[in-house]
């Protein structure tokens, strides 16, 4: 064969073999876009409804004989009082015609039995309201909410659906006299966990988690750093260093879940710490962050150039002096970038935590490090186990809220990179 035509075949093979790579690249680049984009389609459609709720108009008549029936306006009086029998009366009052025990009972259960909480509050912030006529917007129960979210099929047979024709007029009625209507939903942020979906908020998790990052901060970034300083510059190279090395490059990779066992077994079991509070979630979440931070910081100090080192060194500065004064201020970036980047893993962990009891139903938002508290992903968790379908919802909003401040996260680490990178 042609020495030359024998050339001109190979390289035509090779630029063949090169752009089917390409393809091959390109069409799993798209195919990884298409089902991130799904995945995302899918949370986004099942959960942006979450942020609006549906709330019902009623003229609440804070009748004193049911409040206060002794006039003392006792404050213990004014809490355990059935508010509950006000927001029946309010829709009685705006429904005559129903007169059944059947029928009253479905006309009442329209609005959330949470509502009676919210008037007590209401009550006890301002005393004046006893006697008056008040027109309030209270949040509709979540079969009512999922009707006006277009989630309960109207065309279906009465039997197949929770709500039956009798409660529809009643909504219909409603919507014509303008007393329903969908509202930006602030108890989703504002509330903590509720067994009514209507209720239910992301606070307390919200709260417990930011309580545990910051115990995550202050135990895994110093002595993260400072073991990255030590094992890079002061540590003599023997075997038993070799040993510790290995292992943190192990750890780096244990599942998180052994973390759990490990944080139930010393700091629950040992030293008799309290089960469920961010304390323990944020050692724990700090133990499985160190492997990251003492990698991402040692990486950093061996990119600085070496040249840098050696300059101070030959101007007479110590060992301590070169690596504080001159490597560490370059290296910083990186070891911030690393430190962040672990920080928000951390924040999407689950499994650790319900090793540790974090589980729990948990109402009101945590006010300190030792008190009960959840996390955000947690809370995803217990969700996502609910059969009502308003927290299928809550469950797929929760997860938007975790992924922005996932984003958040990683975009403050690129911005800290270029922002405080040096240039040489």
């Amino acid at each position: 064969m042609n020495p030359t035509k024998q050339i001109v075949s190979g390289l035509a093979r090779r630029q063949r073999a090169e752009k089917r790579f390409r393809l091959y690249g390109l069409t799993a680049v798209v195919l990884g876009m298409a089902f991130l984009l799904l995945l995302f389609g899918s949370i986004v459609a099942n959960g942006y409804k979450a942020f609006t709720q549906t709330y019902i108009e009623l003229p609440i008549y804070f009748d004193p004989a049911v409040i206060d029936p002794s006039g003392e306006r006792d404050h213990q009086t004014l809490f355990s009082a059935d508010y509950w029998k006000l927001v029946k009366t309010a829709m009685y009052q705006k429904f005559p015609q129903v007169s059944g025990r059947k029928e009253r009972r479905e006309l009442a259960r329209m609005v959330s039995e949470g509502s009676a909480y919210e008037l007590r509050d209401q009550v006890l912030e301002n005393l004046r309201l006893i006697g008056t006529t008040q027109h309030v917007w209270l949040a509709a129960d979540d079969d009512i909410d999922m009707l006006m979210k277009g989630y309960i099929d109207r065309n279906l047979p009465e039997d197949e659906r929770r709500l039956n024709d009798r409660v529809i007029g009643y909504v219909d009625s409603m919507r014509e006299a303008d007393a329903i209507e969908r509202r930006f939903n602030t108890t989703f942020f504002a509330a903590g966990d509720s067994r009514e979906p209507e209720q239910a908020g992301i606070l307390g998790a919200l709260m417990g988690s930011f309580l545990a990052l910051i115990v995550t901060l202050l135990l895994s970034f110093p002595i993260g750093v400072a073991a990255a300083v030590y094992l890079e510059e002061f540590a003599p190279r023997n075997r038993f260093i070799d040993l510790i090395e290995i292992n943190i490059n192990n750890l780096a990779a244990v599942p998180s879940i052994i973390f759990g066992l490990l944080g139930l077994a010393i700091f629950i079991n040992w030293f008799g710490m309290p089960r469920s509070t961010p304390v323990v979630g944020g050692l724990v979440l700090g133990l499985m962050t160190l492997p990251t931070i003492i990698i991402a910081s040692r990486v950093s100090i061996q990119s600085v150039p070496p040249s840098i080192k050696e300059a101070a060194l030959g101007v007479g500065a110590s060992r301590m002096q070169a690596m504080f004064h001159h490597v560490l201020p370059i290296a910083t970036p990186g070891m911030l970038t690393g430190t962040i980047i672990g920080m928000a893993r951390a924040l999407g962990e689950t499994a650790p935590l319900l090793m540790i009891g974090m589980v729990a139903f948990i109402v009101d938002p945590p006010g300190g490090f030792t008190e009960p508290a959840t996390a955000l992903p947690v809370q995803i968790f217990l969700w996502s186990d609910s059969p009502e379908r308003g927290f299928t919802e809550r469950t797929s909003a929760a997860i938007l809220v975790l992924l922005a401040f996932l984003i958040a996260m990683n975009a403050a680490a690129v911005y800290l990179r270029e922002k405080v990178t040096k240039r040489f």
